[in-house]
């Protein structure tokens, strides 16, 4: 069997993914007959195929002849008789044991004795569906992404009952339509969704606990990872239904109350409001199907700047580091005297120069002028101590992460600065609390966590702890605002958004591969061209640091206590082996040595 025998095409179940693959397979020159009871959905995948068509041909991607081509190639029917001389049947109908059992037992008596059976699913058991066919060995998983057009990946899914040859003529045909098949074992959610539903059922279950608001979550994991789409404007474009199913199928199988579906999903779900489909889900729409957000009750009112902070014009940065140079890079460009202490004027000066070759490297990439550039460094002041800091309005630190050090810096600054000023920490994973507690005025502490590269990266995590004051909370936001950062607003625990999100969902990349579900490359791939994501997790984990990254996982384990976000033994072995990823030539991967 080989990709040219697989050139009649069934899908069953017309809804948008039937017909987005329908139209992937008609686009390459297979013929495909689409089946769905309602001549209602029949008549609508028809329409949808002939819009999304003429969009390609105007936008230059198929000829008009092409089109044509296409189209013809594309015939509904309501009856499942219809697939008798097909040689694939892909069923995408609701997920839905019971249904999909129905349709594979009734396929069974219509179609060839050699024909392929592909279940769409994302959230069942293949092998389950398979056992229920009178041909276990012809059922293989085909899971297509939302919108099939668009999106490369497929994961072919195999049981132990599917025959070798099955897999391979599936996943010629996934080359053969221009897609990226990978092949994966079979477990609810396979890789991408595996990886992926536990990271939107955690943002979930952040937004229904108040921790943040919805348009800070989706905010900063859009500015924070580079995702194209926030958590939760994601699952209202997935359903909220849907990843409610996907979810308690995947808890079924692992037990991991990573993957048991929050209670807001159940929530939403049974009260009608299931994304934008519905019109309403996490956000409110315009219109059922719209994809335009309209203001609702839960919407914030943009005012501004809060009001009652304190006016700023001087702020001390302390460190020597990358981000402690390109946070005062940052302020500096933002028109703000700046006093960059270290632990000595020679550290301090070489910090300064870095900001001064970044600067160099943006003149010369045209992003600003050398006058700028000049001003910029002109209101820079190096300083070998923190004594420096006695007039500063603003005083961030962005020293080593370890509690002890910061503990006895937030001292130092308690002492050194004025009364007023506010002391930011920019830590990424300890209690910003701890180091108010070493000061005498705890009221004045807050976090500011900057992304790294702090000068490129757009968000701000504002971290509020039960003592800080509402003035230094309104001082930092409007700080953010002024030097062109996006500040989002969460409490004082681990984590804070980003890493509380981003995290878990790098853990579970990790064990993945520790249990030799999928490869390195393959998990990249999947979560690059089924998610969306820049960089896959290995790719990014490598990037971090796997020291880093597992202090980071430790940190979370112990403060939820849940031993789902226990750091996975691999990571652990790696770290102690010295293998921390590109900064030491060997992580998850190797790399050339600079």
């Amino acid at each position: 069997m080989d990709r040219t025998s697989l050139q009649t095409v069934a899908v069953v179940g017309l809804g948008t993914m039937g017909t987005g693959i329908a139209e992937v397979l008609t686009r390459a020159g297979r013929e495909v007959i689409g089946i769905d009871i309602s001549e209602v959905a029949a008549a609508q995948a028809v329409t949808a195929l002939e819009t999304s068509t003429a969009r390609a041909v105007q936008r230059g991607r198929l000829t008009e002849e092409q089109r044509a081509d296409a189209l013809a190639r594309f015939r509904t029917y309501s009856e499942l008789a219809a697939a008798a001389d097909a040689d694939l049947v892909i069923e995408v109908v609701p997920e839905s044991y019971e249904i999909k059992h129905q349709v594979l037992r009734e396929l069974d008596g219509v179609v060839r004795a050699d024909a392929v059976l592909a279940t769409g699913t994302n959230a069942l058991s293949v092998t389950r569906l398979a056992a229920d066919s009178a041909r276990p060995e012809r059922v293989v998983g085909l899971h297509f992404f939302n919108p099939a057009p668009a999106m490369k990946l497929v994961e072919v899914v195999s049981s132990v009952l599917t025959d070798p040859t099955v897999v391979d003529a599936v996943t010629a045909l996934a080359l053969d339509l221009g897609k990226e098949p990978v092949a994966v074992g079979d477990r609810p959610g396979f890789v991408a969704d595996g990886l992926l539903f536990g990271y939107l059922n955690q943002a979930a279950a952040m937004y229904e606990a108040r921790y943040a608001t919805r348009e800070d979550i989706d905010a900063a994991m859009k500015l924070g990872c580079g995702l194209p789409m926030g958590p939760l404007e994601l699952l209202d474009l997935i359903g909220v239904d849907t990843a409610r199913t996907v979810l308690e199928a995947m808890y079924a199988d692992s037990h991991d109350r990573l993957h048991a579906p929050a209670p807001i999903l159940g929530q939403l779900s049974e009260a009608g409001l299931t994304g934008r489909k519905a019109g309403r889900g996490f956000y409110t729409y315009e219109a059922p199907g719209s994809a335009t957000v309209v203001r609702d009750a839960l919407t914030p009112i943009e005012d501004g700047p809060l009001a009652g902070g304190r006016p700023v014009s001087s702020v001390g940065v302390a460190g020597s580091g990358t981000m402690a140079s390109g946070i005062a890079e940052v302020f500096a460009k933002a028109g703000y005297a700046v006093v960059l202490a270290a632990r000595s004027d020679e550290k301090a000066g070489k910090a300064k120069s870095r900001i001064a070759k970044s600067l160099s490297r943006s003149v010369a990439k045209g992003r600003t002028t050398q006058e700028k550039a000049d001003r910029t460094l002109a209101l820079i002041t190096p300083a070998g101590s923190l004594d420096a800091f006695a007039e500063v309005d603003l005083a961030v630190e962005a020293v080593a992460e370890d509690l002890e050090v910061k503990q006895q810096l937030f001292t130092t600054l308690d002492k050194v600065c004025k009364p007023g000023a506010v002391l930011a920490t920019t830590t990424s994973s300890l209690p910003v609390v701890a180091c108010a507690r070493a000061t005498s005025r705890p009221q004045d502490v807050i976090g500011m966590h900057f992304f790294n590269p702090a000068p490129a990266m757009k968000l701000v995590e504002v971290v509020r702890t039960v003592l800080t004051s509402d003035d230094a909370h309104a001082t930092v936001r409007d700080v953010c605002t002024r030097v062109r950062k996006h500040p989002v607003d969460c409490g004082d625990r681990a984590g804070f958004i980003v890493n509380a999100l981003l995290f878990p969902y790098l853990n579970n990349a990790i064990k993945m591969v520790q249990e030799h579900y999928a490869t390195l490359d393959d998990i990249d791939t999947a979560m690059k061209l089924g998610g969306g994501y820049p960089m896959g997790p290995f790719e990014l984990l490598d990037v971090v640091g796997l020291d880093v990254s597992l202090a980071i996982e430790q940190v979370l384990h112990r403060e939820f206590r849940d031993p789902g976000l226990a750091p996975a033994p691999l990571l652990e072995h790696l770290v102690a082996a010295g293998c921390l990823g590109r900064k030491t030539g060997r992580g998850f991967r190797e790399y050339a040595r600079r």
